[in-house]
């Protein structure tokens, strides 16, 4: 009987090994989480950069239009949705979006969000984009609503 209960007592806890293996994986992982975290970060801020140009200010500027008649225009920029413009406060009937210290937002890098009516490369309505990560205009990075 005696036999019996150290065999038993054996089975129920993990061996030194075994939690040194356990140990390493847990770091292994740690360690690619860490390397990584730039890729994963970066990505998360295209995809919140996009999300904001492409549904967010679209349906405020959508908004804008069904009162003043037509989008803001380049000079107006962003502005227009957060105040009336000059000879435009009859209709205007705003605030369209909700930025905090009545300032335009700024993309996920800290820049304000790029604005033109007509558009560039969108010739019948308006560009509205974010320079990206390298936060300069025209290159590949750029998150635009085209």
């Amino acid at each position: 009987m005696k036999n019996l209960s150290m065999t038993n007592s054996r089975a129920a806890g993990f061996t030194l090994l075994e939690i040194l293996v356990v140990l390493a994986i847990i770091g292994l992982l740690a360690g690619l989480a860490i390397s990584n975290s730039d890729k994963i970060f970066g990505q998360s801020q295209e995809a919140v950069a996009k999300v904001f140009v492409r549904d967010s200010l679209k349906t405020s500027l959508v908004r804008y239009r069904i009162d003043l008649g037509d989008y803001p225009s380049t000079a107006e920029g962003m502005q227009a949705l957060l105040t009336a413009p000059a000879g435009k406060a009859e209709r205007w009937h705003g605030p369209y979006i909700d930025a905090p210290g009545g300032h335009a937002p700024v993309d996920p890098w800290g820049e304000p969000y790029q604005y033109r009516y007509p558009g560039v490369k969108n010739k019948d309505s308006y560009d509205l984009f974010s320079k990206g990560p390298d936060k300069t205009e025209g290159t590949e990075d750029d998150v635009g609503n085209w």
